[in-house]
């Protein structure tokens, strides 16, 4: 059972997975979105610009289709005059077909789903294979697609016959009006009828545009494997991170260590913890070149008595250095006070090597606050 539900499609498509399919080309689309802003824009913009569209088109077809003496003698007039009407007839359309252009290219910005994906230009056997396109016809995804045609024509055909129906009287109308009259109104009903039919259908898109995303993210479903063997391949082999890990502590532990011959003083505790630091002039304020705790304290200790780097008992400092100080970095303020008498020690001990005299005494009792010393292993 356990085999069988690793098997089964029941995770959500990670972030990676939604990017590959993305590479190959496959984001979320709805044909019915695309179609309607398409309709939606043209009968908005007939509806906007019908009358100027109207008349200017009648403008040109007069002016193309009169042909007066001159044009008639000279048959070199009538290639620039053809040239004219036609670059009018350009200008006429341009801001139509500009607009249903642009309405074209919004879908895949309101579905997150514009990319240019090489891959799918890349040619596809599978596509042109006859038992995959019959599998297709008979899929679900097709009997979705034939629903929401039946969808679509019952709802269009239906606004329609009401729209018809209630204009009946308009349209009967028309043939009582003059001409230009008539034209002019039969325009403006079948532009106000278009927009309706149009508008129509955003009850179909409302519908479509949810369904298409969730059918999107549910085919990029992943098994459990599928989202194990992700994360591996993300993350890395842990095994391998392991070795790097210890690799990588194993070179900070000798650069650490290599450090120790150069302090001036290792503070212990006496055994449990060990921390090196050195102050050199210029420096702001002592620091931490290396620290450890059990037996890399211990090898502390060792490297630093066979360099005679001086060592000094003192736990509250030590396990407060180990806690709050980091390598490499300087001391916390709150115990400069401490290490300021713990390398004064060090610098009496120095000078009693040189000249002899009275050993120094070690520093007792030294000021750290309470709160930054741990409580004892």
């Amino acid at each position: 059972m356990a085999e069988e539900s690793d098997l089964e499609k029941t995770e959500e498509p990670t972030a990676r997975r939604i990017e590959q399919a993305r590479e190959k080309g496959q984001v979320p689309h709805s044909r019915e979105l695309g179609t309607f802003l398409v309709l939606i824009t043209a009968a908005s913009t007939i509806w906007m610009i019908g009358g100027w569209f109207v008349r200017r088109a009648t403008m040109i077809a007069r002016e193309a289709f009169t042909i007066d003496n001159e044009l008639a003698r000279n048959p070199g007039l009538l290639v620039p005059h053809l040239g004219a009407v036609f670059g009018d007839a350009l200008f006429l359309v341009a801001p139509f077909i500009g607009v249903l252009v642009l309405a074209a290219l919004l879908p895949p910005f309101f579905l997150n789903a514009w990319v240019f994906s090489p891959q799918a230009l890349v040619p596809d056997p599978k596509r042109i294979n006859p038992l995959s396109g019959i599998g297709r016809m008979f899929s679900w995804n097709s009997l979705m697609e034939l629903a929401k045609a039946v969808l679509k024509a019952s709802l269009v055909g239906g606004v329609a016959v009401l729209l018809i129906w209630n204009s009946r009287e308009e349209i009967f109308g028309l043939l009582a009006e003059p001409v230009d009259l008539a034209l002019s109104h039969a325009g403006r009903l079948i532009s106000f009828c278009f927009l309706i039919l149009v508008s129509t259908l955003a009850l179909v898109v409302v519908a479509d545009v949810p369904f298409q995303i969730w059918q999107y993210f549910h085919k990029l479903k992943m098994t459990k494997d599928e989202v194990r063997r992700e994360m591996k391949e993300m993350m890395g082999d842990p095994h391998v991170k392991g070795r790097i890990r210890s690799l990588q502590m194993e070179a900070a532990r000798r650069r650490m260590m290599s450090a120790v011959p150069e302090a001036n003083v290792v503070v212990t505790n006496p055994t449990h913890f060990a921390v090196a630091l050195s102050y050199k002039t210029g420096m702001n304020a002592p620091k931490v070149v290396a620290k450890g705790v059990g037996t890399i304290a211990l090898k502390i200790r060792e490297i630093a008595g066979q360099h005679g780097v001086p060592i000094l008992e003192a736990p509250p400092l030590a396990r407060a250095l180990n806690k709050h100080a980091d390598l490499d970095a300087e001391i916390p303020s709150a115990l400069y006070n401490a290490v300021a008498e713990v390398l004064a020690y060090v610098y009496q001990l120095a000078g009693w090597r040189q000249t002899g005299g009275t050993y120094p005494v070690p520093p007792r009792n030294l000021p750290v606050p309470p709160e930054l010393v741990p409580e004892a292993a």
